[in-house]
């Protein structure tokens, strides 16, 4: 019988102290559907469930050096980006992966919070559009991160949302998510663009406040679908699709959970809690 070693993933993102985001949520994220679980930390956040009292960004020098030490060690399969709160940071980033390219790179343009509070300053919102979405092999844009991506105004129907895919794909990214949760309508579409094309992935909309983390939660669950890839293969779409199944299902099962008086978080643990 054939042993086949656990495959690694690792988080660059900021922290939430109530475990529904950010590098806690990916974590968990990369536990539960079977990758261990590495992370470089980006910004050290006072958060709960109703939103963010401070950020406290962590040096470049020292994201270099956090990342520099892990991947001189571990051979790591596939990475998520999350929060990056500058331009030395995005910068600090793309070289290190550069140098040590891993398999896969899911970037997660992480610029506002579910709470509405900004987490990117304009000259890191610049940095990654052109230094880390070219870099990624994944993007999981919501539509107000798209169009901050694309400075223009926020699709309000799938007419508009679509609209956006090709200036979308022309920022670099062989494959993306662009998620629809935003539309005012009783589905959540999310369109899929791939180098043979694009489709929509269509869910429907579910009663539950329990959203907070959920980008971070979806992200993380692609990185670690790709990350159980055999090396030479690249079912990116399949494993989109399987991750946004997961997290349907994290959402259905959120009401379980007790955490917090605004928006919860995912039930990360649901098939195995």
């Amino acid at each position: 019988m054939v042993s086949h070693s656990i495959p690694n993933a690792l988080t660059i993102a900021g922290s939430d102290p109530s475990g529904g985001a950010g590098l806690q949520a990916d974590i968990k994220t990369f536990s539960a559907l079977g990758v261990y679980a590495t992370n470089a930390i980006t910004a050290v956040i006072a958060q709960n469930t109703r939103g963010v009292q401070a950020i406290e960004a962590v040096s470049a020098t020292l994201i270099r050096t956090q990342l520099d030490h892990l991947l001189d060690d571990v051979e790591i399969d596939a990475v998520k980006i999350g929060m990056v709160a500058s331009r030395e940071v995005a910068e600090t980033i793309a070289e290190s992966l550069t140098e040590r390219r891993p398999r896969w790179i899911v970037l997660d343009p992480v610029m506002v919070a579910k709470s509405g509070d900004r987490l990117v300053d304009d000259e890191g919102l610049r940095a990654v559009r052109e230094v880390l979405v070219p870099l990624a092999d994944v993007i999981t844009p919501n539509l107000p991160e798209a169009a901050a991506l694309l400075d223009r105004d926020t699709p309000n129907d799938v007419t508009a949302m679509e609209a956006m895919i090709g200036d979308l794909m022309a920022l670099g990214a062989p494959y993306g998510l662009l998620k629809g949760g935003h539309l005012p309508q009783g589905r959540c579409p999310d369109l899929l663009w791939t180098p043979g094309g694009t489709r929509w992935l269509d869910a429907p909309r579910l009663a539950t406040r329990n959203l907070h983390g959920a980008g971070c939660a979806l992200s993380s669950a692609i990185a670690a679908k790709l990350a159980h890839l055999p090396a030479g293969e690249s079912r990116a779409e399949e494993a989109i699709g399987t991750a946004k199944q997961w997290l349907h299902r994290a959402l259905e099962t959120s009401e379980r959970l007790n955490v917090g008086q605004g928006n919860g978080p995912p039930h990360h643990f649901h098939a195995w809690w």
